[in-house]
């Protein structure tokens, strides 16, 4: 079953990097208004998640014209993904910019860059974050993923990637050589924290308690790196913009904050993104399921860190 799966989606990719990024765009709307209907389990999953955090303000119609959108806006970014994975920086200026970067640049024309961790989440065409590099190359970036259970597939999404120039560790197995790159200057990691985490800390998000992964507060704590956030917001078809935001503190006065109170600024940034463009985020993932009863032994930070798709 893995090569016919291998041969699908490899000639999916094909037929979607062949084709311009406007076209792209269309066709990955049009394929997630189809998966609104098709898919009845994250439909479901979407109008419940958005009716916990919007039913006191929203009707019914306008709930559900919202999950439509979610669902459009997933495939027009899915779709999107795989044609800007194969598009130069010059090919893809004119779609794609950053505002905010002056927040982490180094200071000083002669002062190196200082490493820093930046908590992102799965708003819109989130495949751009591994791009900053590209367009600030001061910086190597890097970030965590979890590998398909396919091998050939999880071969063709890591092809995918390699034009980013963004190093990519796999969360489960390749911990330490992500701890032992956390030594060098420079490095921009982005790690995924609007999912529910495994070994997290409960936490308030759009008005309701939900797991939220600690890998940013302690990567940040640990490795005395700055901390800020990073939004990808669709500012038009095809055409993504992301922000940076400011400095998340970590230290008081030279003590560290808790965990905690580092993730529930991270999760009140990400709120306002949500509240910004509500179609712009995953709502098709369970985020405030319950939790499970605890298990032995705690998950590894990076395992925590999210990943990448």
């Amino acid at each position: 079953m893995d090569k016919p799966l291998y041969f699908l989606a490899h000639a999916l990719v094909l037929f979607l990097q062949a084709l311009p990024l406007a076209w792209v765009a269309r066709l990955g709307r049009a394929g997630g208004g189809l998966a609104f209907w098709l898919d009845v389990r994250h439909r479901r999953v979407a109008l419940k998640n958005l009716t916990r955090c919007f039913g006191h303000e929203k009707s019914a119609a306008e709930l559900r014209a919202l999950a439509q959108e979610n669902f459009r806006r997933l495939g027009e970014n899915y779709a999107g993904a795989i044609k800007t994975a194969a598009m130069s920086p010059a090919e893809l200026r004119p779609h794609f910019e950053f505002a905010g970067a002056e927040k982490i640049l180094p200071h000083a024309a002669r002062q190196g860059p200082q490493s820093r961790i930046v908590a992102i989440g799965h708003f819109g065409n989130f495949e751009l974050y591994a791009r900053f590099g590209q367009f600030v190359s001061v910086f190597q970036c890097a970030t965590t993923y979890r590998g398909l259970r396919q091998p050939s597939l999880n071969r063709l999404m890591q092809s995918l990637r390699e034009r980013s120039a963004c190093r990519f560790f796999e969360r489960r197995t390749e911990g330490a050589a992500l701890k032992a790159c956390m030594s060098n200057t420079g490095l921009l990691l982005g790690l995924l924290a609007d999912q529910r985490a495994r070994g997290g800390v409960r936490l308030p998000f759009l008005g309701h308690e939900c797991s939220t992964s600690t890998a940013p507060a302690i990567f940040a704590l640990r490795y005395r790196c700055p901390l800020h956030t990073a939004i990808c917001y669709r500012v038009a078809r095809a055409r993504w913009r992301i922000e940076i935001g400011e400095e998340i503190p970590t230290r008081v006065n030279g003590e560290a904050r808790s965990i905690a109170e580092i993730m529930l600024e991270v999760n009140r940034a990400f709120e306002v993104a949500v509240r910004r463009d509500p179609a712009n985020w995953f709502w098709v993932h369970d985020r405030w399921k319950a939790p499970k009863p605890p298990v032995r032994g705690p998950a590894s930070t990076v395992e925590a860190a999210g990943t990448a798709l």
